[in-house]
């Protein structure tokens, strides 16, 4: 099962710290084969919509800076239980904030 986990913006800043933790959480999902992809956003994005045959093209920002999206994880894992322990495992490690989990449907 796949499941993309995404994450907001937190006012936290980051440390030396966090740095040696992330890379030790990423490293370890990575040999486990549960890591697929992962990155950061930027925080503007593009916005396409239709409306009929109109296409409209519009640059963002488009929400607030703290509900948008600043990164993501693709994993595999057995069940949702597994994809939520480590979305718990990443949000011990960043602190406070905000992450969603959602299966990844197709192949």
């Amino acid at each position: 099962m796949r499941y993309l986990m995404t994450t907001r913006p937190s006012d936290n800043a980051p440390d030396e710290m966090l740095y040696v933790e992330m890379a030790k959480f990423v490293e370890e999902l990575t040999a486990a084969g549960v890591l697929l992809a992962t990155g950061g956003l930027e925080p503007g994005g593009i916005l396409v919509s239709s409306a009929g045959d109109e296409i409209t093209v519009t640059d963002g920002p488009f929400a607030e800076a703290k509900e948008a999206v600043a990164g993501f994880a693709l994993i595999e894992v057995r069940s949702k239980e597994e994809a939520i322990e480590l979305a718990r495992r990443f949000r011990r490690i960043v602190g406070d904030g905000e992450s969603v989990v959602q299966e990844v449907f197709g192949s």
